[in-house]
C-alpha cells in the first residue's frame, strides 16, 4: 500500500500544471513545422469520410516543385496551376453521381505563389467531391 503525505499533493499539482504549460507552450511551434524547409507550391490535404466527429481521415502533403505527394500529383498540380491555385477554379468534370448521401470534408492548406491558401468544404459523397476538385484530392491510389 502506497502513502501520500499532505505536503506531496501540492507538489505534483504543481508539477502536473508546469507540464501542461510546456506542451501549450510547444504546440505553435510544433504546428509551423510543416512549412519549414518548404519551397514552392505546396498543400496539406486531408479528407475526411463521415460526419464532423468522423476519425476517418486521410492525408497527405502535396508538393509542385516537382510534383509529389500522392498517386496523382502531376494532374494536381496541373489542375491548380491552370487554375491559379484556386481549387473551386479548378474545372468540374461531367459525371453522373449517385444520389446517396456519405458526406466527404475536403480540406487544404498551405501557400500557393507566396499566398496562403485555407479551403474546406463538405460534399454530398466522394463521387461529387471527385467531380468538384479533380485530382486535387485524389488521395487513394
Amino acid at each position: 500500500m502506497t502513502y501520500t503525505s499532505k505536503a506531496t499533493v501540492p507538489r505534483s499539482a504543481l508539477l502536473a500544471a508546469a507540464l501542461v504549460l510546456l506542451a501549450v507552450g510547444q504546440a505553435p511551434a510544433q504546428a509551423s513545422a510543416p512549412r519549414q524547409g518548404i519551397q514552392g507550391d505546396w498543400l496539406y490535404l486531408t479528407v475526411t469520410r463521415g460526419d464532423s466527429r468522423s476519425s476517418d481521415t486521410r492525408g497527405t502533403l502535396l508538393l509542385c516543385d516537382p510534383p509529389q505527394g500522392h498517386a496523382h500529383a502531376a494532374e494536381a498540380c496541373a489542375q491548380l496551376g491552370a487554375a491559379d491555385g484556386d481549387i473551386d477554379a479548378v474545372p468540374a468534370r461531367s459525371v453522373f453521381c449517385p444520389m446517396i448521401y456519405a458526406p466527404v470534408t475536403a480540406h487544404a492548406r498551405g501557400e500557393w505563389k507566396g499566398r496562403q491558401v485555407d479551403y474546406r468544404k463538405t460534399f454530398s459523397n466522394a463521387c461529387v467531391l471527385a467531380a468538384r476538385t479533380g485530382e486535387v484530392f485524389a488521395l487513394d491510389s
